[in-house]
């Protein structure tokens, strides 16, 4: 089953797919989410009422366009970018994050998102 999800922040609206990931079905079962954005280079994380460990999908880099769950600060994570601690071409978290999906499109649309912009994540 394809669990479909749309982030709206601003004037941006971009979906995604959240994978059969333990954090993901934690985030599933929260939706919708509404939350203010920051931003960490080219990324927009912000607090959900999820608690979740790492878990098998934990990674130290990730792919363009990941949708992920930050641990430490209980925070969805949306990847479009490099951020400050990114070596080269890699995508580099702040600490390792539980991947939960991917976003469809042009991930790069998130640099239109400033902080403190309502997110909205619901499903599609």
């Amino acid at each position: 089953m394809a669990r479909r999800i749309t982030i709206r922040a601003g004037d941006v609206t971009i979906d995604g797919e959240l994978n059969d990931s333990p954090t993901a079905d934690l985030v599933w079962e929260a939706l919708t989410i509404k939350a203010s954005a920051s931003t960490w280079g080219d990324e927009i994380y912000f607090s959900i009422p999820v608690s979740a460990e790492e878990d098998n999908t934990a990674q130290e880099t990730v792919d363009l366009g990941a949708i992920a769950y930050w641990p430490p600060g209980s925070a969805l994570c949306l990847f479009f970018g490099p951020t400050p601690m990114s070596q080269g071409d890699e995508i580099r978290p702040a600490s390792a994050v539980n991947v939960l999906g991917m976003l469809e499109g042009d991930p790069t649309v998130l640099r239109a998102v400033g902080p403190g912009t309502v997110v909205e994540v619901s499903r599609a």
